[in-house]
């Protein structure tokens, strides 16, 4: 689903750091390797070089890393409130999750998949009309392969559920979540050319994959304390998220804390 002209348009880009500061620093990293294995030979040269590409490599798995991407680490804003953000929806444990959050008085983001949400609209207008926020977590959510994809594959995933998301809500996201956190140098231009903010974690239980619910509380509690934010998945095959939400929501009120949206972040 394609949103109409007159309801999408990206958001004008924000000033920040530069966006290509990485390519300087690998620039400059294979420039020192090279002067190793010219001074020192390939004793140093070698090690030094499978070093600065390890690193390199490394921060796409890293979901708080800013190497390539500037990222939201904790949850703007003061105040004993924590973020409870839900990725991979809409999906059949919407609607529970969705009364979970009510009879809590909760508020929570959820980082929709544009072709999810495509299918499913009414659940994307439910979502909104409880008070909800809505991120882009891609079109597709391509787990497997998604750090490895090139600009314009990158480009089409984050644009294109962009266009839907805000074509079904009306305006578009602020937010954005990699897929299972991993964010590669091509992510930083579709997020800058379409306004938005990628958002990592701060406390997570493993509740995308087969787990068990009191388990998985009990890791995601560990990391509660006010400014956190939660990472929460729908839809995953155990069906357990309602249960591991529910669980969480009754930890955040034997703490003292809420569940509140966040306030605007600076550009």
């Amino acid at each position: 689903m394609t949103a109409p002209e007159t309801l999408y348009r990206p958001h004008t880009p924000r000033a920040g750091r530069p966006r290509h500061l990485w390519a300087w620093a690998l620039a400059a990293s294979q420039l020192a390797v090279v002067w190793l294995w010219w001074r020192y030979g390939w004793q140093a040269g070698l090690p030094a070089m499978v070093l600065s590409h390890a690193y390199f490599m490394g921060q796409v798995f890293l979901p708080r890393s800013r190497l390539y991407a500037p990222v939201v680490r904790t949850r703007p804003g003061s105040g004993a409130a924590v973020w409870l953000t839900i990725d991979d929806g809409p999906s059949d444990d919407t609607p529970a999750m969705l009364d979970l959050l009510d009879a809590h008085d909760a508020k929570a983001t959820f980082f929709l998949v544009g072709e999810r949400a495509a299918r499913q609209p009414a659940l994307v207008h439910e979502i909104l009309r409880r008070g909800h926020d809505l991120g882009n977590h891609s079109d597709s959510h391509p787990q497997a392969w998604f750090w490895a994809l090139g600009p314009k594959a990158m480009a089409r995933e984050i644009g294109q559920a962009q266009r839907t998301l805000a074509g079904i809500a009306g305006t578009p996201p602020r937010w954005y979540r990699s897929v299972v956190g991993m964010t590669n140098p091509f992510v930083a231009g579709p997020l800058h050319a379409h306004g938005l903010q990628r958002v990592a974690w701060t406390a997570r239980g493993f509740d995308g994959v087969d787990c068990e619910p009191v388990q998985t509380v009990a890791r995601i509690a560990r990391d509660l304390a006010p400014g956190a934010i939660v990472l929460l998945h729908e839809g995953a095959a155990h069906g357990h998220n309602p249960a591991i939400l529910r669980g969480v929501l009754a930890e955040l009120e034997t703490r003292g804390l809420r569940a509140v949206l966040p306030e605007p972040v600076a550009g």
